[in-house]
């Protein structure tokens, strides 16, 4: 590697899914482009970390959606030369989320008609309101898809009135149209029981959003054998093997701009790197408010970018278990499990700063996902993490100002007990599941919104960017390209919006920006721009982990 370079066509901060797709695509249409990423390896929230060199946990990819033949994950990696590369396992179709209420399990199946008849089984009272909001929600996803494929302006904007559905309904919320439909709680709970992938309730849902995100998994909810990783590996072998590079422990302190134009980037270090073009794939906030600064942008710039409201956070728990779930018949799906029906109430907690009182958890079980690789878990053992929605705020945690800005914490006796009490009661709930669960732990730890903060500067710790109300979505988010000349934004606070889908779209469409053409219309059409030829071998001994450092 060529560590002395300093002039770059274009700079990327941060090696996020949304940063290393720009990067790849840049990179592959004969861009010099440098990844500049802050911690020791590459891959944002869909890193992995190791432990006792039994376990390797994923950080951010539990499941992603639409992954079968001509799937949005997969043209975008056909694009790069990486087809057949990754393989993704389906889970079960008859029941990938498995949602436990006091009452009722239900279990979501793929596809929207089985989705629909599973519905009214669970609720036959509620037939006639049931078919009226599905019908909704699965045409404003068919409005969706169709648009997205539009190749122009002007052709959305025709697109956009044959699918009136998604103008009538797209920006309004999931509470307005269970209203619509006279929709009792527990149908209501369960319609959106899967709101834990974006962090709002109902009432500030946009149709348009649990449309796409419940057409997105009905599709085939898939794992990419050998974890998120697996993901960010093929990323960065194909940004280095197209003349790029991807550095790691790169902490950028400033964009620098000059007279409205970016001219690159400064580091941590007192380094300087010269590139026409930026993108920042790090924290909205931080990219404008720190590292660009305000002097740079319009007073309106920087109160918009000050106004946005942050995606609540989440708390895991990461456990090794020295048995083997498969072998108590748990199936191959996710667990959704609810003390009540009350989503609003469970939010509106966390909103006020407070830990609820019935904590909603999502177990997802990585050994049961993909029982082939053996970096997840050792022969005999499970890999199991735990999820919950939880507060922000610095004084809920014992802070004041944030790991971001240097606060020192984990010795802080609040910060400890806060965390302990949390990991304990997740770890209850999931016994309750699977009885005798605890028994087994020889390896556990959490992370909190504070660890999120730490390890990629996120603004409230949160993994999901800005929140996707409908007052922060579709055009209301920001765009790939900023009011200064160069500088570009991606990732999960751009339009495309948050998951593995949604930044590598918007990494895309970055690259498009940067690049003056329509990369996504060109791949969909069956363009490669990677050359297969240029990457390193990754047979069965490769390791995704060492690729990304």
């Amino acid at each position: 590697m060529n560590t002395a370079r300093t002039d770059w066509d274009a700079i990327v901060i941060g090696s996020g899914l949304g940063g290393l797709t720009a990067a790849a695509y840049l990179a592959t249409n004969g861009l010099r482009t440098l990844v500049l990423e802050q911690h020791f390896i590459a891959g944002g929230n869909c890193h992995v970390f190791r432990r006792k060199r039994l376990y390797e946990f994923d950080v951010g990819v539990h499941y992603v959606g639409d992954c079968g033949p001509g799937g949005m994950i997969p043209t975008v990696l056909r694009g790069l030369g990486l087809e057949g590369k990754i393989e993704f396992l389906e889970m079960d179709p008859d029941g990938f989320d498995t949602m436990i209420f006091p009452d009722l399990t239900f279990r979501v199946p793929k596809g929207w008609d089985r989705y629909r008849e599973r519905l009214v089984e669970a609720f036959p009272d509620e037939e006639t309101g049931l078919h009226r909001c599905v019908d909704i929600l699965e045409e404003v996803a068919q409005g969706s898809r169709e648009m997205t494929r539009a190749p122009t302006p002007e052709d959305i904007a025709a697109m956009s009135q044959r699918a009136p559905t998604v103008l009538q309904w797209g920006f309004r919320t999931l509470a307005q149209l269970y209203d619509e439909c006279s929709l009792t709680s527990r149908p209501r709970a369960v319609i959106a029981g899967e709101c834990g992938t974006y962090a709002m309730p109902p009432s500030r849902t946009p149709v348009l959003l649990h449309a796409i995100l419940l057409d997105h998994y009905l599709r085939g909810a898939y794992y990419p054998r050998g974890g998120g990783q697996v993901l960010v590996g093929h990323l960065v072998n194909v940004v280095r093997s197209h003349g790029g590079e991807v550095r790691t422990r790169q902490r950028v302190r400033r964009i620098v701009v000059d007279e409205g134009k970016v001219r690159g980037v400064e580091m941590a270090s007192g380094e300087l790197h010269e590139a026409p073009v930026v993108v920042s794939n790090a924290d909205l906030k931080r990219t404008f408010l720190d590292m660009v600064g305000e002097e740079h942008i319009s007073a309106a710039t920087a109160e918009r970018v000050k106004s946005f409201r942050m995606a609540l956070p989440l708390f895991c728990v990461y456990l090794g278990l020295d048995i083997d779930l498969r072998e108590r018949d748990i199936p191959n799906t996710n667990f959704l499990l609810f003390d009540s029906y009350d989503l609003e109430g469970m939010h509106e907690d966390c909103y006020e700063g407070r830990l609820p009182p019935n904590l909603s958890v999502f177990m997802t079980i990585a050994s049961i996902k993909d029982p082939h690789s053996r970096n997840i878990a050792p022969k005999g053992h499970t890999n199991l993490q735990l999820m919950t929605l939880v507060p922000p705020h610095y004084r809920l945690w014992g802070l004041e100002e944030g790991p971001a800005r240097g606060e020192k914490y984990r010795r802080s006796p609040q910060y400890q007990a806060v965390k302990e009490q949390l990991m304990e009661a997740l770890i209850a709930r999931a016994n309750e599941l699977v009885p005798g669960l605890a028994d087994h732990i020889v390896w556990k730890e959490a992370a909190s919104p504070i660890t999120q903060e730490r390890y990629t500067l996120s603004t409230g710790g949160t993994s999901y960017g800005i929140e996707m109300a409908p007052d922060q979505f579709g055009p209301s988010r920001p765009a790939a390209r900023t009011e200064i000349d160069g500088l570009y934004l991606a990732g999960a606070s751009t339009q495309s919006g948050h998951g593995v889908t949604g930044v590598m779209i918007s990494g895309v469409v970055t690259a498009s920006a940067v690049l003056g053409t329509n990369l996504m219309k060109r791949i969909r059409e069956g363009e490669v721009f990677g050359r297969p030829e240029l990457l390193p071998e990754t047979g069965p001994d490769w390791d995704s982990w060492r690729a990304s450092f």
